[in-house]
């Protein structure tokens, strides 16, 4: 059976069975109602008739009963039976007088009746009593009467038919059933449209999951309303979100390593082949150029797997860090990357929340670029700046600036522009500069000459004592999250700093060898 067949079924089962409950439950109070009922009226016949002989009085004479027979001729017309109730009065076993025509129950027509009626002992207690038949169930009072002057015993006997007052309460019972059999088809035909309904969300799931392939990942479970499956459905459709940036970035992988790794691969391979082995010369030139190639294989898949790492959780991991001394840390690692002249243009005075190693690894990496394209002696300024809940960090270099044509493209995978040409790299710098802001849920972006600077004001290309300005400006823009209290982390960022200086003394590999592998 479907979700939906169960469903329904579970749904009409506890209907039928709360059904069947009320019913059974009404039938039951219905019928204990019934024999009250009828107990109260033979209780109160039998109290009219003790009423009436107690006067002592025959009403067509005003003077004491004299005949058990005449007693009892009156005490049969004075009752007038209601339905399903009948009358009978006896005299020495006899059936002296009956109920008249017209009422329906003939007590004297059931010899079981009237043969347990002869044999009634006349000194018993009266009370009421239940009889069941060949023809009927009754329940009947049998009241002894005697007249005094008169040897003769009787009995004014008074029955309801029980059994007919009961089957008219099952003709209502039935009447119910119908009903409720008819609501158990109205609620499986709505209950079979509204769990439809319900369950839409779970078959559009189901088709998804049909239709969703290694290479399309593309579709989703169309979402309406706001109950616990479209919850569901929403959660579904973050998860195929998921799967397929992972998917996307291991297919962006292996086509980034099958396509970089082939070139250098199919360079070694072929002075292997043409190198002649007896040639100490030739042995030494292809030996160097092998290992130039594996060394540049060995930083290009280094790039592409911190590329590949750029989804996981765990690729930054934000601490509060001051800005101004990460600010100085860098400028004291970049030294070293070439003869140039450093200048630090701003100093934040800020704790903001940032990964200090991640950021450094995205800053080294363009203050590399900027050493790369900046001839020797040129300026190299660094900044650092919080602005409004911005926190911006930025490298400006004297080389050649980015052509125009290069602007889209330079932040894109093994995407080199025409100034490039001659350098060593994969074109992998900028996108994992780009990778890191983008996982600050930052942007990097490139500001030329004459846009606006960090801190807002215009850039200024008449330059200054180290002469005109031109280059590039690259802006890493992050979410500032200062820290209120800033002493409160003192202790925190010093902590941090003396792991970091015992990391450097033991060997660790720092984010400046990170840069220049």
């Amino acid at each position: 059976m479907t979700v939906r067949a169960r469903m329904l079924t579970a749904v009409l089962a506890l209907a039928a069975l709360a059904m069947a409950i009320a019913g059974a439950t009404s039938t039951f109070v219905q019928i204990q109602r019934t024999d009250l009922r009828i107990d109260d009226s033979l209780s109160r016949a039998a109290q009219d008739l003790r009423d009436f002989a107690a006067a002592d009085l025959d009403p067509e004479t005003s003077k004491p009963f004299e005949s058990l027979d005449h007693l009892l001729y009156l005490a049969v017309q004075r009752r007038a039976p209601a339905a399903q109730e009948g009358v009978v009065a006896l005299a020495d076993g006899n059936e002296e007088w009956l109920a008249a025509p017209t009422v329906s129950l003939r007590l004297e027509k059931d010899p079981e009746l009237m043969s347990v009626l002869r044999h009634l002992d006349p000194g018993a207690t009266p009370h009421l009593r239940t009889l069941r038949t060949q023809v009927t169930q009754y329940r009947f009072v049998a009241l002894p009467v005697s007249v005094s002057g008169d040897n003769s015993h009787g009995f004014f006997v008074v029955a309801v038919d029980r059994a007919a007052e009961h089957r008219a309460l099952m003709v209502s019972f039935r009447s119910y059933a119908v009903v409720a059999l008819g609501s158990l088809v109205v609620i499986g035909a709505v209950g079979w449209l509204v769990v439809g309904g319900l369950l839409r969300p779970v078959r559009l799931l189901r088709d998804t999951a049909r239709h969703i392939t290694e290479t399309d990942l593309s579709e989703r479970i169309p979402v309406t309303g706001r109950d616990d499956l479209s919850d569901l459905a929403h959660t579904v459709n973050a998860m195929l979100d998921r799967l397929e940036l992972a998917f996307g970035s291991q297919r962006r992988l292996l086509d980034d390593v099958g396509h970089e790794l082939r070139t250098p691969l199919t360079v070694v391979r072929g002075h292997l082949e043409l190198m002649d082995a007896a040639n100490h010369a030739d042995v030494q030139a292809t030996r160097a150029l092998a290992l130039d190639e594996l060394d540049r294989m060995h930083r290009l898949v280094d790039d592409l797997v911190t590329l590949a790492t750029v989804d996981r959780p765990d690729f930054v991991r934000p601490a509060p860090t001051d800005l101004g001394r990460l600010t100085d840390d860098v400028l004291d690692k970049a030294r070293p990357l070439g003869d140039r002249r450093w200048q630090v243009e701003a100093r934040a005075d800020a704790i903001v929340v940032l990964d200090a190693q991640r950021i450094t690894q995205a800053w080294l990496q363009l203050i590399s670029n900027a050493v790369t394209y900046a001839p020797q002696g040129a300026r190299i300024r660094i900044g650092s700046a919080v602005r409004g809940d911005r926190a911006l960090i930025w490298v400006h270099d004297d080389g050649p600036g980015v052509a125009a044509q290069d602007l889209d493209l330079i932040f894109d995978r093994f995407a080199r522009g025409d100034g490039a040409r001659g350098t060593d790299g994969a074109g992998l710098g900028l996108p994992i500069v780009a990778a890191i802001a983008n996982a600050h849920h930052g942007t990097v972006r490139l500001a030329r000459a004459g846009g606006e600077q960090p801190d807002g004001g215009p850039i200024d290309t008449r330059g200054d004592q180290w002469g005109p300005l031109r280059g590039a400006r690259f802006v890493i823009d992050l979410p500032s999250h200062q820290v209120a209290d800033p002493d409160e982390f003192a202790d925190e960022l010093d902590l941090r700093d003396a792991r970091e200086d015992a990391a450097d003394k033991s060997g660790e590999p720092n984010t400046e060898e990170l840069v220049d592998q």
